[in-house]
C-alpha cells in the first residue's frame, strides 16, 4: 500500500496535474514528479516514461489520440495532440498534431510544428516553421519566415528522400540555414505539397517550389520559383534504362560539400544555444530542461552525420574498385575525388572532432552579446532577436558563418577549390 500511495500519477494529481481520466494514463516509474509543472493537461491514453522527461506550464498532451512520451523536453505551452515522441525537444508554443511520429535527434522550436500523420527524425524546425499532413521529413533542418503570418511551409504529402540506391545516409538537407534563420528576418521557403526532396540537398531563402515538384539539385540563389516539372505520364516515353552497379559511385564533390556544410551549420547551431540561447533558457527549471535537451539533440545529429559521411568514406575503395573493373579511367574527376575522400578522411575526421574548440569570429560574437545585453532584463528570446539592430544581426551571422566556413573548408580534393562550381561553403 506503501509503494502504490507514492505512485508518479497520483504525485502529478496532488501537484495540480490535470488528468480527466488519470487510471487511464500510465506514468513510469523513472518519471521525475517535479519535472511534470502544474496545470498540464494529460488525456486519457497517454504514456509518459523517462527520467530526462520534463513538461512545463501549460502543456497539453493527447488531446486527439494517445501520447507516448518518453525523454523528451516541453517548454511552455506545447501541445503534442497525438502519436509516439521519443528523445526530443519542443520549445514554447510548437505543436504536432495527432499521427506524429517523432524520433530522436528532434528539436522544434517556438511556434514551430506539423499538422497530423507527421514523421521526424533527426530534424530541427527553426520558429514558425510549419509541415503539413502525411509527411517524413527526417534528416534535416528547415528555417524561414518571420512570424506565424510569414512561415516557412512543408507542404503535405512531403517526403524527404534519405536513403539511396547505394546503402547510404550521407543525405541531410539544409533549407535555409543557421547563420542568417537564427535571425528571423529572412524570406520564407515554400516546398509544395506531393512533392520531395532529394538529400543532400541546399535551398536557400525566398524558395519556392510548386507542388508535385521532387527537387534534385541545390538552389543558392534566392527569390526563385522552380517550374514544376512535366507529370511522368507525359515523360514515359522519354524513359532512360541505364546499367547500373550498386556501390560504384560518380562525383561526390556535391555531396561531401552538403555534408561538411550541414555539419557546420549544426556546429554554428550548438554554439548559438551556448553563448544565445543559454541567456534566455534559465528562466526556470522547465527551460532549463529544454536547453539540456536542444544541447543533447545537437549533438545527436552532428554525431549521426560525422557517422554517415565516415560510412560514405568507407565505400569509397570498392567504388574505386568497382570502376577498374569496369574500364573507367580512373584519373577523371569523379574518381580523383573518391581518391581524396580515401586519403583526407582521417584528417577531415580529426578536424571534425575538435569543432568544439572553434570559436570563430570573437570580434563579431561580442558585437552581437553587447546589443543582447543592452536590452532590458526579462526580454523574451523572440522579442530580443525583433529588437537588435541591423548591425547587430550583421555581426551575429558573420560570427556564425565564419563557424560554418572552418568545417566547409576541410574538404578539399583534387582539382577542386572553393570557387568551383557546386561549392559554395556556408550558403
Amino acid at each position: 500500500m506503501a509503494e502504490e500511495s507514492h505512485h508518479p500519477g497520483k504525485e502529478l494529481l496532488a501537484r495540480g496535474v490535470h488528468m480527466p481520466q488519470p487510471e487511464t494514463v500510465f506514468i513510469g516509474g523513472d518519471v521525475v514528479p517535479e519535472r511534470i509543472a502544474a496545470g498540464v493537461t494529460i488525456h486519457p491514453g497517454c504514456r509518459l516514461t523517462g527520467n530526462k522527461t520534463s513538461v512545463g506550464p501549460g502543456c497539453e498532451l493527447g488531446a486527439e489520440a494517445p501520447v507516448t512520451l518518453a525523454d523528451c523536453q516541453l517548454g511552455e505551452r506545447v501541445k503534442l495532440q497525438g502519436g509516439a515522441f521519443r528523445a526530443a525537444t519542443f520549445l514554447n508554443g510548437a505543436a504536432m498534431a495527432s499521427g506524429a511520429h517523432v524520433r530522436p535527434g528532434t528539436l522544434v522550436e517556438e511556434e514551430a510544428g506539423g499538422a497530423h500523420t507527421v514523421g521526424l527524425k533527426q530534424t530541427i524546425l527553426f520558429p514558425y516553421v510549419i509541415l503539413g499532413s502525411l509527411i517524413n521529413f527526417c534528416d534535416c533542418l528547415m528555417a524561414g519566415g518571420t512570424s506565424r503570418n510569414n512561415h516557412s511551409e512543408v507542404g503535405s504529402s512531403y517526403i524527404h528522400f534519405n536513403y539511396t540506391s547505394h546503402q547510404d545516409k550521407a543525405t541531410a538537407s539544409l533549407i535555409g540555414d543557421v547563420p542568417r534563420g537564427v535571425m528571423l528576418d529572412q524570406p520564407p521557403i515554400f516546398l509544395g505539397g506531393q512533392g520531395g526532396l532529394v538529400g543532400p540537398t541546399r535551398v536557400v531563402f525566398g524558395t519556392v517550389v510548386p507542388a508535385g515538384t521532387i527537387l534534385r539539385k541545390d538552389v543558392l540563389q534566392g527569390g526563385l520559383c522552380l517550374a514544376r516539372t512535366a507529370p511522368a505520364a507525359k515523360v514515359a516515353s522519354a524513359t532512360v534504362i541505364v546499367p547500373y552497379r550498386q556501390g560504384a559511385y560518380r562525383a561526390i564533390q556535391r555531396i561531401v560539400a552538403n555534408n561538411l556544410i550541414y555539419i557546420g551549420n549544426i556546429n554554428a547551431l550548438r554554439v548559438w544555444y551556448r553563448d544565445v540561447r543559454a541567456i534566455f533558457l534559465r528562466a526556470d527549471p522547465f527551460q532549463d530542461a529544454c536547453l539540456d535537451g536542444a544541447y543533447a539533440r545537437l549533438a545527436s545529429v552532428s554525431q549521426e552525420r560525422i557517422k554517415r559521411l565516415e560510412e560514405l568514406a568507407g565505400k569509397m575503395p570498392i567504388s574505386l574498385e568497382l570502376a577498374k573493373a569496369d574500364g573507367q579511367d580512373l584519373s577523371t574527376a569523379p574518381y580523383r575525388q573518391q581518391r581524396s575522400l580515401i586519403e583526407r578522411w582521417p584528417m577531415m575526421r580529426a578536424a571534425l572532432a575538435g569543432l568544439d574548440r572553434v570559436e570563430g569570429s570573437v570580434r563579431d560574437r561580442d558585437k552581437l552579446l553587447s546589443a543582447l545585453g543592452r536590452l532590458p532584463p526579462g526580454t523574451s528570446y523572440l522579442d530580443a532577436l525583433r529588437a537588435l539592430s541591423p548591425s547587430a544581426r550583421a555581426a551575429g551571422t558573420a560570427w556564425l558563418q565564419s563557424l560554418v566556413d572552418v568545417t566547409a573548408g576541410i574538404w578539399h580534393p583534387n582539382g577542386v577549390s572553393h570557387g568551383s562550381p557546386g561549392f559554395h561553403p556556408g550558403l
